[in-house]
């Protein structure tokens, strides 16, 4: 009886946080901690937002600390190339880091930006870290929020042409679930105040899942203008991807839907936008149906998606599918979208984005990262478009054929000379499939084929030490091209055995 009580409590608490978990839901306690009990339930919100929401109602309590960086700041140049970067940890340390998105200003390659969802930042959860020196030294700053409303994590980061910084994440208001916004024109020593980007477009409803793309074209029509790809749900758990458009700086924004609204069980989430060097914007995202062996989208073959507007946001082209891939098992039970094996953390499919803005033999195309269970381990093959997004050819693996071991979190951009690199998690160096170290690899020949890759990670990383327990260590990676020949990369890393941190490297090619 006490165990019902306890999870009619929680369902009323979840009820009242957030009216995605309806009644379609379900709660499960995947494991206990001397923190407090996390909490993993049948949810399509990603899962940021989830730990958002249960270290607000109390149901999760604050993760391990870890002892701060020594601030030791290593010589960031390797050679001879190709060769990985050393590591610096870009957050702070003490509570856990997860969620790393990464950007270089094109003005001046020695700025570097990430962020995270870092949980020093009790308020808006929302930590942001930039460097100066190319990332030798980094300098930290929590995302303010709205007033009287509270922050769910889901960070993004850019620059635009004239080397502003702009910072995005999840406000939650009385009102409703918004992304906000905030800038630095000093590299992050100072940002403005944090002011709304994008509202639900449905009554009752939320954003989640945003990200920031800034065309830093200057060929392009819409030179400067930010986009913001989101996850709208209503209180049905019905699910549409907007882009939210800015020509002017941040001044203004206006949203479009891209695509119909999926009523679930169908489930659109985990957008990514590129932005062409003649202004063309494309959005892409996953769709999946919660008829799992769990309730959910684990286990389950997902549909790719994409459009494009060439109007600066104001219209988007019917969807086109990239590819179908069969999402992980949700072996706990826990994980909507299923969960890397042998653990409890959610794992996400982010069909990551970008196009050739090069003038060599490949500008225009267009690249797709992505994850296939393949029955047995995670594989990251990569799609490419020749035709502007209209056709997609068959996935190309990214790691040699004797890599059997879960590959996850990928992440993809091209370089200013059309090399496409790609970076992701693989475990290929633990026999048990727990550990997992950060590669590497490059294609030069407009992805038909990746050069042999390269650990980026000089120490591996347990998941089981990201600060929950083993049930979160965040959604995404990121990577960027700092110059032609410089990938920087970041990812979430345990190597202090305590929780994650965000930790930056890269690839010399």
């Amino acid at each position: 009886m006490k165990k019902i009580l306890h999870v009619l409590i929680v369902l009323s608490l979840l009820v009242i946080l957030s009216p995605v978990f309806g009644a379609s839901q379900r709660t499960v306690a995947f494991s206990s901690s001397s923190q407090g009990l996390p909490l993993g339930r049948v949810s399509p919100l990603s899962g940021g937002a989830l730990v958002a929401l249960d270290l607000r109602s109390g149901l999760l309590g604050w993760p391990s600390q870890s002892t701060p960086e020594s601030g030791v700041a290593p010589n960031l140049n390797c050679k001879p190339a190709p060769c990985a970067l050393p590591n610096v940890q870009a957050s702070e340390g003490g509570q856990p880091v997860n969620e790393d998105p990464i950007a270089v200003d094109s003005n001046n390659t020695k700025h570097l930006l990430t962020g995270g969802n870092d949980y020093n930042c009790r308020a808006s959860l929302q930590g942001f870290y930039t460097s100066g020196d190319g990332g030798k030294k980094w300098s930290h700053t929590c995302m303010s929020t709205i007033s009287g409303c509270s922050g769910a994590g889901d960070p993004g980061v850019g620059y635009n042409l004239t080397g502003a910084a702009y910072i995005t994440g999840i406000d939650i208001c009385s009102n409703g679930w918004h992304i906000i916004f905030e800038k630095s024109t000093n590299n992050g020593l100072t940002w403005s105040s944090p002011a709304i980007a994008v509202n639900p477009i449905f009554s009752g409803g939320l954003t989640d899942k945003d990200w920031l793309q800034i065309d830093d074209s200057p060929t392009s029509p819409f030179a400067n203008s930010l986009y913001i790809s989101v996850t709208q749900f209503d209180s049905s758990s019905n699910s549409e991807i907007s882009v939210t458009y800015s020509h002017n700086n941040g001044a203004t924004w206006t949203t479009v839907g891209v695509d119909t609204k999926q009523i679930y069980p169908n489930v659109d989430q985990f957008s990514d936008l590129a932005v062409a060097k003649d202004g063309t914007v494309y959005v892409s995202w996953m769709r999946c149906t919660a008829n799992g062996p769990a309730g959910d989208c684990g286990g389950t073959t997902a549909s790719l998606m994409v459009s494009k507007s060439t109007d600066g946001g104001k219209t988007w082209s019917s969807p086109v599918t990239i590819a179908k891939v069969n999402l992980a098992p949700d072996a706990c039970s826990c994980a909507f979208y299923g969960s890397l094996p042998n653990t409890s953390e959610r794992v996400s499919e982010i069909p990551a984005i970008d196009v050739d803005r090069s003038s060599g033999t490949f500008a225009g195309n267009v690249y797709v990262v992505m994850y296939n269970w393949t029955g047995s381990f995670m594989q990251v093959e990569v799609s490419t478009s020749t035709d502007g997004g209209n056709t997609w050819s068959i996935p190309v693996h990214v790691a040699p054929k004797s890599d059997n071991h879960d590959q996850f979190f990928p992440w993809l951009t091209v370089s200013p000379t059309g090399i496409v690199g790609v970076t992701w998690l693989d475990r290929r160096n633990d026999p048990s499939n727990i550990n997992y170290e950060a590669f590497a690899t490059v294609s030069k020949n407009g992805g038909a084929g990746f050069k042999a890759d390269v650990q980026i990670a000089s120490t591996a990383s347990d998941p089981f030490h990201d600060g929950f327990n083993g049930g979160f260590m965040g959604d995404y990676t990121g990577n960027y091209w700092a110059t032609g020949k410089v990938l920087m990369a970041s990812w979430m890393d345990t190597r202090n055995n305590v929780n994650c941190q965000d930790e930056v490297g890269g690839y010399k090619v």
